[in-house]
């Protein structure tokens, strides 16, 4: 669910916890979104193809967050398991990379997470 209260597409995402880790942070957000059999495949220390800056402006930066300022580390986690929908998604979608870069699914996403995911997909060697 977006910000505004609309449903729109979403990648997992997610606050770091005071005191929690990155990778115990990625485990948990990825366990909520994607469910407890995802088999997420999180290296021993992770490193982000990217950080976004989100603002409340969205001349800014172009990842907009209307609430407030955030930073965003930004992971590309392969999963081998079976994903279910829980808590906050409402559905899961499975594309081929030219599908999840479509302007289709970029008109389905804010807050420029269709960028994000476009960097996503060029950080693996898959943007068509």
């Amino acid at each position: 669910m977006a910000s505004d209260g609309s449903i729109s597409r979403m990648l997992v995402s997610g606050r770091i916890l005071y005191g929690e880790r990155v990778r115990d942070a990625l485990v948990r957000h990825l366990e909520k979104d994607l469910g407890p059999l995802a088999l997420p495949h999180i290296p021993p220390n992770p490193s982000p193809f990217t950080i976004a800056e989100y603002f409340p402006d969205p001349e800014i930066s172009g990842f907009v967050d209307p609430r407030h300022h955030a930073v965003s580390l930004a992971y590309v986690i392969p999963v081998s398991g079976d994903c279910t929908p829980t808590q906050e998604a409402l559905n899961l979608a499975w594309f081929t990379p030219a599908e999840a870069a479509s302007s289709k699914i970029a008109a389905d996403m804010t807050g420029g997470q269709d960028r994000l995911l476009r960097l996503g997909l060029a950080h693996v060697g898959k943007l068509p």
